[in-house]
C-alpha cells in the first residue's frame, strides 16, 4: 500500500510545472467544491474562481456531481477516493482534512503523475491541542466526576479530593511529532510537564523497541498519529499492559490505534488512570459499547478539531494556497506519498 507524508514537493512534478504546482491549469479552471458552506463563504470561493464553481455537500454519492467532478480541474473538500481516477481534468485536490486515510490505497506513482494534492496540516493543532489538555486536566482534577455528581445533586467533596491528581511535573510521551503534538507540549511547558516525543527523524524516541522498553516512565501517553498499517493497533494489550499504573492515555489521532477491548479491561479494572478519547474505531459509537459505561473514560466524540469558524478557517486556507498558485509560489501541505509514514 502506498502511504502519505507531508512534504514541499511532491514525488512527481507534472513535466512542465514547478514543484508543488498543479501542471496545465486552463485560465477559466473549474473548481469544484464537495464541503457545507455558507451563503458567504461559497460567496467568496466564486468570487475567486477564474471559472465556473461547482457547490454540494460532503460526502457525496450523486452521480450528477461526479460528473462535474470528472470535468473539474481543482476541487476543495474529501470526495470519494473511486472517483478521483475517473476525473482526469483534476490538477489540485485540496482536501478538507488533515487525514488522507481514504485516499492511501489509490496508484499515486501514476495518479501523482497529473495531480497534486494538499491537506489542512497545521489548521487544527490548537484545537486539537487544547482538548488534549482539558480532557487530561479534567481526569486529573475529577471535573468528570464532578460534573456527574451535579446533575445527581450529590455533594461528595470528602469522597472526591483524595482521588484529585497534580498535572505538574508528569511525564508526558507524545506519539508524533507534527503540528498538533509540537503545539501540545508548548501548552504542557508552564505545568513542568517532562515530554518526549515517539516518531522517526530527530524525535526523543525513534523506534518500536526504544518505545516499548521506555513506556513504563510516562504518566501520559497521547496518540497524535496517522491511520496507516504500522500505527494500526500499535497499543495492543501487550503495551497497554506496559503502561504505568494509573497513567493516562489519549487518542486524538486515530481510533486503530488501541485495541479498544484491552483499554476497557485495563479502565474497569483501575489499572489505568483514566482515557481520553476523540476517535474511536466504530463512529458514532453504538449504542451499548462498554466505552459509554467504562469508568474514567472521556469521549469527545471526534470534536477536538471543532470550532465556531472551522469551515471559515478551511476556505481561508484554501484562497490562500490559490493566491499562491496564481504568484508562481509552491503550494502549502502538499501531501507526497510514499512507502511508509
Amino acid at each position: 500500500m502506498v502511504r502519505a507524508r507531508h512534504a514541499s514537493q511532491p514525488p512527481h512534478a507534472p513535466q512542465g510545472a514547478k514543484a508543488s504546482e498543479p501542471a496545465a491549469l486552463p485560465p477559466d479552471a473549474a473548481l469544484y467544491v464537495e464541503l457545507a458552506l455558507d451563503d458567504a463563504d461559497q460567496e467568496r470561493l466564486r468570487t475567486a474562481a477564474p471559472g465556473p464553481v461547482w457547490f454540494t455537500g460532503p460526502d457525496s454519492d450523486s452521480e450528477a456531481d461526479a460528473r462535474v467532478l470528472a470535468a473539474s480541474h481543482i476541487a476543495l473538500g474529501n470526495p470519494r477516493a473511486d472517483r478521483l481516477e475517473r476525473a482526469p481534468h483534476l490538477r489540485w485536490l485540496q482536501l478538507a482534512s488533515v487525514g488522507i486515510d481514504r485516499y492511501t490505497g489509490l496508484d499515486w506513482p501514476a495518479l501523482g503523475q497529473r495531480l497534486t494534492v494538499t491537506n489542512l496540516g497545521g489548521l487544527f493543532a490548537d484545537p486539537v491541542a487544547e482538548t488534549c489538555l482539558a480532557g487530561i486536566l479534567a481526569l486529573y482534577r475529577g471535573v468528570d466526576v464532578l460534573a456527574g455528581l451535579r446533575a445527581g445533586e450529590s455533594w461528595s467533596k470528602l469522597d472526591v479530593r483524595p482521588g484529585l491528581r497534580l498535572l505538574s511535573d508528569a511525564n508526558v510521551l507524545i506519539l508524533g511529532r507534527g503540528n498538533i503534538a509540537l503545539r501540545l507540549a508548548g501548552l504542557l511547558a508552564p505545568f513542568g510537564c517532562s515530554v518526549a516525543h515517539f516518531a522517526r527523524g530527530t524525535a526523543d524516541i525513534r523506534t518500536i523497541e526504544e518505545l516499548d522498553a521506555r513506556l513504563p516512565e510516562f504518566d501520559v501517553v497521547v496518540g497524535l498519529l496517522p491511520g496507516t498499517d504500522e500505527t494500526a493497533d500499535l497499543f495492543d494489550r501487550r503495551r497497554i499492559d506496559r503502561l504505568r499504573p494509573g497513567a493516562v492515555f489519549v487518542n486524538a489521532g486515530r481510533g486503530t490505534l488501541a485495541d479498544e477491548d484491552a483499554l476497557v479491561a485495563a479502565l474497569a479494572s483501575g489499572r489505568l488512570g483514566g482515557a481520553v478519547l476523540d476517535v474511536t474505531r466504530e463512529e458514532p459509537l453504538p449504542a451499548g459499547h462498554p466505552l459509554w459505561s467504562c469508568p474514567n473514560v472521556i469521549l469527545t466524540q471526534h470534536t477536538a478539531g471543532g470550532s465556531g469558524d472551522e469551515t471559515q478557517r478551511i476556505v481561508d486556507l484554501f484562497l490562500h494556497n490559490w493566491q499562491r498558485l496564481a504568484g508562481g509560489e509552491p503550494l502549502r501541505n502538499v501531501v507526497r506519498w510514499s512507502q511508509g509514514y
